[in-house]
């Protein structure tokens, strides 16, 4: 650490001379050291993946969570500190839930995102407090249309048609950059998915070391099964072996 930078670092209400707030920047560094989390918005809805990084055998796989229902029609994935991101969850499903009881009503995804952002928000700006250590990516459809949304550590609030957080961020990024298509099915953008997890990931994938949900027009937000993982899983890899190493046929 540069001694310069020490003056600055020590709370997170102290900006440094060029504008930036250190305590914000090590929480992003928090989130990149994650393990790697997609989002892909297709045709009708959206699809999110995590990989759960277990590398005991020790691990209880089922154990571990990275995606959660927040409202019926609203589902997130997490990545960086899990602590953290169980506390935003935990807040966005209040606020949710605030919002039927008050007026008998879903709450709008766009709001849902606002309300979670404001609060990470004001952990940047308050002695005696940290920021949160973890993005969550924010999937939901309501009246006003098909949403895929990263919350960063700062409160900032980002809409992609396809994402990446956590390890190897900039890796999938570009796939996506080269082969993201608007026009694609659920099962396309799942394919596209795994082939980012599958990118960045130290081992082979596996149903047991992944999370995957979707939710698409007229339909909840889904969790999907072991067995519907494992379907999408070993349609990935006939694909993979069906195509060279470079990737072509």
């Amino acid at each position: 650490m540069q001694p310069a930078q020490m003056a600055y670092d020590r709370a997170i209400t102290v900006f440094s001379p060029d504008g930036r707030l250190f305590q914000v920047e090590y929480a992003r560094s928090a989130v990149k050291r994650g393990s790697t989390t997609v989002g892909i918005k297709f045709k009708d809805g959206v699809v999110l993946i995590a990989d759960k990084r277990i590398k005991s055998r020790l691990v209880e796989k089922e154990g571990i969570k990275k995606i959660y229902v927040i409202d019926e029609h609203i589902g997130c994935a997490t990545s960086g500190l899990v602590a953290d991101a169980r506390v935003l969850v935990d807040y966005g499903r209040l606020i949710a839930q605030i919002e039927r009881v008050t007026y008998g009503e879903r709450i709008a995804v766009k709001q849902l995102v606002k309300r979670i952002c404001d609060f990470k928000q004001q952990y940047t700006q308050y002695g005696g407090v940290r920021p949160f250590g973890a993005s969550l990516l924010i999937a939901g459809i309501d009246d006003m249309g098909i949403y895929l949304m990263e919350t960063e550590p700062s409160g900032a609030a980002i809409a992609y048609k396809a994402v990446a957080i956590g390890t190897g961020r900039e890796v999938v990024m570009e796939l996506f950059e080269k082969k993201y298509r608007e026009d694609m099915n659920l099962e396309d953008a799942l394919m596209l998915g795994l082939e980012g997890i599958d990118a960045v990931s130290e081992d082979e994938i596996d149903k047991l070391t992944l999370e995957m949900g979707y939710i698409k027009k007229g339909e909840n937000f889904k969790k999907m099964s072991l067995e519907e993982m494992e379907n999408y899983v070993k349609k990935y890899m006939e694909k993979k072996k069906g195509e060279g190493k470079d990737g072509s046929p």
